[in-house]
């Protein structure tokens, strides 16, 4: 029996060797590729001193302010202290984005490749001091070493806040802890059906009329972001390495600017009325060009989102439309689509024409758009063969397809507010994407730029909804875009979850807790048409 019992423990022992130590793991959210934890601890009690190269300009500021308001440890830059926080610059070791953290028992030291790295190190610090125990001060964290870089280079959030409108304040907090993600761009829907929400000086009833309603109420007062709005927010983001795409959607989704401006309307469908701009006026495109010369002032980001999906949904008045029957037959245009297609192109050299890329919906990549001053977003989870054919084409691509990059549909099989499809977007395979994809990394490994989440608010009219519905599946996309594909381990990223709930606590989100679900009732969603359900 004894022997028994030795060979059993023995043969588990050696078992036990392959296991990942999850739990000796640092919790840092997206997981570093390189983590060494050393013997020792740095502790942050009298003088920390703060020691930065002179081309970081805003990040030392960016970490003293973070770190007093957050924490309430005060950094000095007097050479008199007991410990020091380095942040330096070294371009001959590291890619801009790149980063080496070293926590030492006197000293930590931030390197980055530019700038950029040097802040996403600030992150993964600022992620160990969260969650150090607060039960003792002064609060202390481990010592370790942190080689770390990127996957992808776009790493995106899209928040729709036409259909419901949620303000400046709770922008910047997202704003905050896409940052403390190392999430780099934040995709803007700012029009569509139900309301405009950004200012143009030149159009001012786009937000005095078109701003009013939202998607469950089309009485509520207009709501919209004004230019100094657009500016600060902007501003918010840059000091934080997020670039902010904005999107104008057209031909399609252009009703709340057609109940501003209904000379430009192409007119619509019964379940969609005045749902597009007219592709048949030169007007159109003399109002829709100066519309996005004032946006490409307020964002400087080189990138220019301008929709082009779902026209069809409301395109049907264009077929006995004379000014579009004779655009057709002059520019011997075949059908409704060819026409779409020729919108789509015009107004993409109005942005290449700014010094813009332009940024599209799956859908512009059949309209001939130039490849190589546009970025082309796969949305269409049900139809790999589009992705296949947007890649054969050459185009620059961002995956973000419904399923399960789509933060409307539910997360969990009991909730009851959210869209479904065949499946729906739980955390897993958030975490998983896109691993299950039969792209060939040696032919059109080049021409992913990485993936990105997107939010559409049908069912979101408040902030709970909001943090319900994106944390904490933003956190998987996050280590999705960033760690890469071999070194990620889900069972791992549960464990440094628990970590990051508590940051989220700290920042007041209603998230979704997947380790306690009856802890978490889903916030009620409000209806969707059924229309919307599988689109």
């Amino acid at each position: 029996m004894k022997t028994t019992l030795f060979l059993r423990l023995f043969v588990i022992g050696l078992l036990l060797i392959g296991v990942p130590k999850v739990y000796g793991q640092l919790s840092i959210i997206p997981a570093p590729q390189k983590q060494t934890i050393q013997d020792g601890q740095f502790t942050f009690d009298g003088r920390i001193g703060l020691q930065a190269d002179a081309e970081l300009k805003s990040v030392p500021a960016y970490l003293s302010r973070e770190f007093e308001g957050r924490f309430g440890i005060s950094l000095t830059e007097e050479s008199s202290v007991d410990r020091s926080i380095v942040l330096q610059v070294d371009e001959s070791l590291l890619a801009d984005e790149a980063y080496q953290l070293q926590v030492m028992s006197d000293e930590i030291i931030i390197t980055g490749g530019a700038a950029h790295g040097v802040f996403n190190g600030i992150q993964s610090l600022m992620q160990l001091v969260y969650t150090a125990s607060e039960d003792n001060r002064p609060l202390t964290i481990r010592s370790c070493t942190i080689e770390d870089a990127p996957r992808f280079e776009w790493r995106g959030f899209m928040l729709d806040e036409s259909r419901h409108f949620f303000g400046k304040e709770k922008v910047k907090q997202l704003l905050d802890l896409m940052a403390l993600h190392k999430i780099n761009t934040f995709h803007w829907h700012l029009t569509d059906e139900p309301g405009w929400r950004v200012e143009i000086k030149e159009y001012p009833k786009l937000t005095t009329i078109g701003g009013k309603g939202t998607w469950s109420n089309p009485d509520t007062p207009a709501q919209f972001y004004t230019q100094k709005d657009i500016r600060e927010i902007v501003n918010y983001a840059k000091k934080r390495f997020i670039k902010v795409i904005p999107e104008i959607d057209m031909p399609g989704h252009a009703s709340a600017a057609n109940r501003a401006y209904p000379e430009f309307s192409g007119g619509g469908s019964e379940d969609h009325p005045e749902f597009t701009f007219h592709p048949g006026r030169e007007s159109t495109y003399d109002y829709l060009t100066n519309i996005l010369r004032e946006i490409a002032t307020l964002f400087p980001s080189s990138y220019v989102h301008i929709g082009g999906d779902e026209v069809h949904y409301g395109n049907q008045e264009w077929a006995a439309d004379e000014e579009i029957q004779q655009l057709m037959h002059e520019q011997n245009l075949e059908d409704l689509k060819t026409v779409e297609s020729y919108f789509i192109r015009r107004m993409a050299d109005s942005v290449k024409a700014m010094g813009s890329k332009v940024v599209g919906w799956d859908e512009v990549a059949s309209a001939g758009v130039s490849k190589d001053s546009s970025v082309v977003m796969w949305w269409h989870h049900d139809k790999p063969e589009i992705l296949d054919e947007v890649l054969q084409q050459g185009y620059t691509t961002v995956l973000c397809p419904r399923i399960p990059m789509y933060f409307d549909f539910v997360q969990h099989d009991s909730h009851q507010s959210g869209r479904r499809w065949n499946g729906f977007s739980d955390l897993r395979s958030v975490y998983g994407f896109p691993s299950k994809l039969s792209i060939n990394d040696e032919v059109f490994g080049d021409q992913i730029l990485g993936i990105q989440a997107n939010l559409w608010t049908e069912r979101v009219q408040n902030e709970e909804r909001l943090d319900f519905m994106v944390w904490p599946r933003l956190s998987a996309m996050a280590e999705a875009a960033w760690t890469p594909a071999d070194s990620k381990s889900y069972e791992g990223f549960q464990q440094r979850l628990k970590g990051m709930l508590e940051i989220l606590d700290k920042y007041q989100i209603s998230y979704f807790n997947p380790f306690d679900i009856k802890s978490t009732p889903e916030p009620k969603g409000t209806n969707t048409p059924r229309w919307q359900e599988n689109f």
